[in-house]
């Protein structure tokens, strides 16, 4: 497995520094009063994606890309801490997460302070690789849809994590690996034309669950360890009345649901062969694109709400903006039968279908207190608002979504 820890020591060295600097006055004042110190954790959809592989390494490389500066600066703008990127291409050594942090997060965006972080943690993503399977069974195999996940080269749409706190790399789990049949009562898609299974034996014999992976990223945050659980299920669309994404996705956001329940993880296992889930009472933040809303869209009714309905999980407070709210009545179309509030709505999608949705979360224990949540959607009159704009979007579809967490220890 690849793990990339931290960058060069040198620039490590400087970027430790200037966290120093911009960790905020609030924060450190309540750790040194022996209050609460509030941690923001963070998902966001980035679209820091490129149809060719190496290509976004190629973009970073210049602080000059136009998508990558407005991405940068809706996270200087917000601030998060532990953030977890969803669909920026994989590469072996890191190079483009290392590149996006000193030619775009070390540099100030119109005005905004840089941020920092000197922890980073990718590992390999599914998307692209060959099954040597025909698994949409048009009978050719080959290409991004026969891939153990969606993707013209492997590594596309993958994942980074970026954190001021201490990541316990040795600690770390992927569940790359893990295989859809594996997972008990697992929701197999069934051809509707013959009433069987829409994978055969040998396809089942490869197939692995997590469109991308699940990572389980246990980040240091003073005497505690948060245990970061990310992922990004697929989509639930561009499939037949199989359904077979539809179904992928419900099992994927499961995963969570099942490793977090000690009663229920026993089948998990990850990456080097460990098997089990979460051990009872370990502190975490679910994140991630997940790709379902609870009420509107194409997911399998009922998959969200695996997480947002479990006993573990504080959703006492949403993260919601007012610029969802507005496009939601500009926009029109299904927005306007949308049975979700818009507030919570994390991405712009097609007016027509499905409209826009909530589709990115962080979730945290129950033990873990809120202290604040929002979406960074402004409104259209906001200096702020170009930073996400409209359809053709200047940074991504999908919108930041943070949440800030209290942990009450002394200093």
């Amino acid at each position: 497995m690849n793990r990339n820890r931290t960058f060069p020591v040198l620039l490590f060295v400087l970027m430790a520094t200037l966290l120093l600097l911009v960790i905020p006055a609030a924060q450190a004042k309540n750790s040194q009063n022996g209050g609460p110190t509030t941690v923001r954790f963070a998902t966001f959809n980035a679209s820091l994606n490129r149809a060719n592989s190496g290509q976004l390494i190629t973009d970073l490389s210049t602080p000059n890309n136009v998508q990558a500066q407005t991405v940068a600066e809706i996270i200087q703008r917000t601030r998060p801490e532990v953030l977890l990127i969803n669909e920026f291409d994989y590469d072996a050594n890191g190079e483009a997460a290392s590149l996006f942090q000193s030619n775009y997060l070390s540099i100030s965006q119109n005005g905004a302070d840089p941020i920092v972080y000197p922890y980073f943690f990718q590992a390999p993503s599914n998307t692209g690789i060959p099954s040597g399977r025909d698994l949409n069974k048009n009978g050719v195999i080959g290409g991004p849809d026969d891939a153990f996940g969606f993707g013209f080269f492997p590594g596309q749409f993958g994942m980074v994590v970026y954190s001021q706190y201490p990541i316990d790399y040795d600690s770390a789990r992927t569940f790359q690996l893990f295989l859809w049949k594996d997972m008990p009562e697992a929701m197999l898609p069934i051809n509707p034309a013959t009433n069987e299974s829409w994978y055969d034996e040998g396809d089942l014999d490869v197939f692995r669950l997590s469109s991308k992976s699940h990572w389980d990223v246990p980040v240091k945050i003073g005497p505690k360890t948060i245990h970061f659980l990310v992922s990004h299920p697929t989509p639930p669309v561009f499939d037949g009345l199989e359904d077979r994404n539809g179904t992928r996705n419900n099992d994927e956001i499961r995963f969570w649901a099942d490793y977090i329940s000690p009663a229920r993880s026993g089948y998990i296992y990850d990456d080097n062969g460990v098997t089990g889930g979460l051990r009872p009472g370990a502190m975490f933040v679910i994140a991630g694109d997940q790709n379902s809303d609870p009420y509107d869209g194409d997911s399998v009714p009922g998959s969200i709400q695996q997480l947002l309905d479990h006993p573990l999980i504080n959703t006492s407070v949403t993260p919601d903006s007012a610029g969802a709210v507005e496009q939601s009545i500009l926009q029109g179309g299904a927005n306007n039968t949308h049975l979700s509030d818009p507030a919570f709505d994390t991405a712009d999608f097609a007016d027509n279908t499905p409209g826009n949705l909530r589709a990115d979360y962080v979730l945290p224990r129950k033990q873990l207190r809120i202290g604040d949540a929002g979406v960074f959607w402004p409104l259209s009159d906001d200096p702020l608002f170009p930073l996400v704009g409209t359809f053709p979007f200047p940074s991504s579809d999908h919108r930041l979504v943070w949440v800030d967490l209290e942990f009450p220890w002394r200093k």
